[in-house]
């Protein structure tokens, strides 16, 4: 069963910060060192300075990044930086964007969420890793606070809660311009009829992560951690998220490309003769505009592009009953992912990149061009450049409690961080 209750978020107050777009920043996951240099410069009271803060030569246990996020948090709320609404609320959100030239307007909202560590009723579509988690962790003791959400779809062919809520909200309460140039807006509905017929629709669904693998997971890690410590039941069994549809037409899956370093001083030439047997390869001298990279990537079949500094092949996988070899454990619908085969096949099989060694092999980018660029650069060996993973593909893995490869999916656009907080009282 799923439970989700209003809360009493924290919010910035419009009446202490002069341009809210000033103190609102990227998911902490995506912020590069000179990103966050920038959100540092950009307003004290940043929200970059409690997700991801600063990390010095002289730090120590007791002085660190985590600690020095709590005392911010702690002096923000005594000094009426961030308030807390008066009523338990859910927080409608959309973000307006436009991507590859089409404008879209993601529809969502806040709310707590009772975490299922069972994940029966919250499907995972990718296994976690231990460094970022051991992170969130460190952060979640600090503050005691979800200070940004994660992200989760839910399958509601009639739209009926996004009808309720257009028709419970009139001006947003926050209104700025992300880092993203993408404009998010936020609202507050704390009619308590409303949020019921909103719980009542969504009691006996299934919920996606879409986002924040991670974050969940750390949150069921802690609360295990808190019960453990108090003997009871708390606030820490509900996590802040994002609820959207499934079927919203706003949200937009990016291709994740692999930026590769080989494992051994095999030539380029040589591992393509191996890729033969799978693949049918076209072969191309580089550079080329990315424009005409994407459109090698359009067709039938299971395509991926390998990227080298001279050349670069478009590979297409000859027949799907190939994967029945290196995966005969899996579903059909994971054997016919894009990311497994790659992976599989070509990774794992052909490289010899292991699970278990992969993360010191293998780098991510959503960025076309970043892919094409940190391999003429000499940083990497070879870039694939992939097709983006399809929200059904996401579904069906999910509920058959199966893990994609990582990094399989880029949800499109990403929440901004320092909208609400969920302070666990």
């Amino acid at each position: 069963m799923v439970e989700v209750l209003p809360f009493r978020g924290f919010t910035y107050n419009k009446d202490k910060i002069e341009s809210l777009d000033d103190v609102m920043s990227p998911p902490y996951d995506i912020i590069s060192p000179d990103m966050q240099e920038e959100l540092y410069e950009k307003h004290p009271y940043n929200f970059v300075r409690l997700i991801l803060g600063k990390q010095y030569p002289d730090d120590t246990e007791e002085n660190n990044r985590y600690s020095r996020a709590k005392k911010d948090f702690e002096e923000w709320i005594k000094e009426n930086i961030l308030i807390q609404t008066d009523k338990p609320a859910i927080y409608p959100y959309r973000i307006e964007y436009t991507v590859e030239n089409q404008k879209k307007t993601m529809k969502g909202f806040f709310i707590l969420l009772k975490l299922d560590p069972t994940y029966k009723t919250i499907k995972a579509h990718e296994k976690t890793l231990s460094k970022p988690k051991k992170d969130r962790l460190n952060l979640l003791r600090a503050c005691k606070a979800n200070l940004e959400p994660i992200q989760l779809l839910y399958i509601d062919e009639e739209d009926f809660i996004q009808k309720t809520i257009d028709e419970n909200i009139n001006s947003p309460y926050i209104s700025v311009k992300g880092y993203d140039s993408f404009m998010h807006k936020l609202w507050m509905i704390d009619d308590e009829e409303t949020i019921k017929n909103i719980q009542d629709w969504l009691r006996d669904k299934i919920l996606f992560i879409a986002d924040g693998h991670h974050r969940y997971q750390t949150a069921i890690d802690y609360a295990e951690e808190m019960k453990k410590k108090t003997g009871r039941s708390g606030p820490y069994d509900y996590r802040m998220v994002i609820l959207a549809n499934m079927l919203d037409e706003g949200l937009t899956i990016l291709p994740t490309h692999r930026l590769v370093k080989l494992k051994s001083s095999i030539s380029i030439d040589k591992l393509i003769d191996k890729i033969r047997k799978y693949f049918d390869v076209e072969e191309y001298i580089s550079p080329v505009d990315i424009k005409v990279l994407k459109e090698k990537l359009e067709g039938s079949g299971h395509r991926f592009i390998l990227y080298t500094k001279d050349k670069y092949y478009v590979l297409i996988l000859k027949d799907e009953e190939i994967m029945d070899r290196f995966a005969s454990d899996r579903s059909k619908t994971w054997r016919t992912l894009d990311v497994s085969i790659l992976h599989k096949i070509i990774i794992e099989d052909i490289m010899g990149i292991t699970p278990d060694v992969l993360e010191d092999h293998v780098k991510y980018t959503r960025d076309d061009i970043e892919a094409i660029k940190v391999v003429d650069d000499g940083k990497y060996d070879l870039s694939f450049l992939m097709n983006p993973t399809r929200i059904e593909e996401l579904k069906a893995v999910a509920e058959a409690g199966e893990h994609m490869p990582q990094k399989s999916t880029y949800f499109l656009p990403k929440m901004l961080s320092g909208l609400v907080i969920y302070k666990m009282e």
